[in-house]
């Protein structure tokens, strides 16, 4: 039997997994270990951890590389977030085996287009259409340096991105990200996101509030959370909490004395499956399109009644499972109609069967492995 082996290169560092991307990488990784593969991973890191127990359980081997900005790689002509990537270890660490190799997002690409890997199969898994991505940022984003600086990284991303074409397959985690993908490249393949939830949460009739829950470092999440504190002061008698990893100052210089809304740390994956367990309604909410969303995943695995805007889905087969709504009007008016609706023994068993279907985590690393295979093969 061939041993299975693959490296992957990530953007950060994927334990803890606290949000979006990083939670796609830590679950894919502990996947593909549960089916069989050895995993040297590789990580880019602000600062070199001391204690990584928790990965070395599940690679069979791990190199960080520190990510440093430099104030020249404002002059390059690669985007900011992808030359601070650049480490020359990374490159002699690869070739000491011939796995094919995972690059998690654009950003960890710096040098797959070194000689040394030209011969070497390469998957990238696109995390976001990058310049789409910044776009979004740039156009939430108040403080103006900050905003210029992302509407730079837009215009380098859309000159960087015709290196999409020298992978042989990029894994997309949306039907609107393949589909973009196909049309302009053909070697896209749609991936689901790995997200941990091993099975959907058998729940009982009612929760006590309405919640969000995002990254607030992000310009989209800390917009969203603007406007559903806005939302909710309208609805005196609706407790919601905003649950987020940081972002309790912010929060709470905004919602003043409505004591009706709340913030809540999240201390981990096992704390937000909690918060979620103990919602009655659960608000999945962007201002910029990316298709179908980690935060609505988790949702629909650990809550009731979930809402969303047409930016946080796109994938059909969860379209029977949310309540989709685009205005604070009709937000309003659904928050208020939900509340007094029980979630059912029904909507339970939809969820189990849908779920099951296209986001499983086992199912999903399998397909990568018949993927790999067929690349290592041709």
């Amino acid at each position: 039997m061939r041993t299975k082996v693959v490296n992957i290169v990530s953007f950060n560092n994927p334990f803890p997994p606290k949000y979006g991307g990083i939670i796609d990488v830590y679950y894919k990784v502990e996947a593909l270990y549960k089916i069989g593969y050895q995993i040297h991973l590789h990580c880019f890191v602000k600062e070199i951890p001391t204690h990584y127990e928790e990965l070395s359980k599940i690679t069979a081997s791990i190199s960080f590389y520190l990510a440093e900005p430099k104030w020249n790689h404002f002059f390059s002509s690669l985007p900011l977030s992808i030359i601070s990537r650049s480490n020359k270890y990374l490159v002699n660490n690869l070739i000491t085996n011939d796995a094919p190799i995972i690059f998690e997002s654009l950003k960890s690409t710096c040098l797959m287009n070194d000689y040394r890997l030209m011969k070497r199969f390469k998957v990238l898994r696109l995390h976001n259409i990058e310049q789409n991505y910044f776009e979004g940022i740039a156009k939430s984003e108040s403080n103006l340096f900050k905003k210029l600086m992302f509407f730079i990284e837009v215009s380098k991303y859309k000159k960087y991105e015709f290196n999409v074409l020298n992978f042989q397959k990029v894994f997309t985690l949306s039907k609107y990200e393949n589909s973009y993908i196909q049309e302009k490249y053909n070697n896209g393949i749609y991936i689901p996101v790995f997200h941990g939830n091993k099975e959907v949460v058998e729940l009982s009739e009612f929760g006590s509030y309405s919640i969000f829950h995002g990254d607030l470092s992000t310009s989209d999440n800390r917009k969203v959370a603007l406007f559903l504190i806005d939302v909710f002061k309208e609805l005196p008698e609706y407790k919601l909490i905003i649950a987020s990893g940081f972002g309790k100052d912010f929060i709470l210089k905004t919602i003043g004395n409505c004591k009706h809304i709340e913030h809540i740390e999240i201390k981990d994956f096992s704390h937000l499956k909690y918060l979620l367990n103990n919602a009655h309604i659960s608000i999945s909410w962007s201002f910029q399109k990316s298709g179908t969303k980690l935060k609505l995943l988790n949702s629909l695995f650990n809550s009731r009644h979930n809402i969303v805007n047409e930016h946080i889905i796109d994938d059909p087969a969860v379209f029977p499972l949310c309540n989709r709504i685009n205005s604070k009007n009709d937000l309003i008016d659904k928050v208020k109609e939900l509340h007094n609706i029980p979630y059912t023994k029904d909507q339970y068993l939809l969820k189990k069967e849908i779920l099951a279907q296209t986001f499983s985590d086992e199912n999903n690393a399998k397909l990568i492995d018949s993927i790999l295979n067929k690349i290592s093969n041709d």
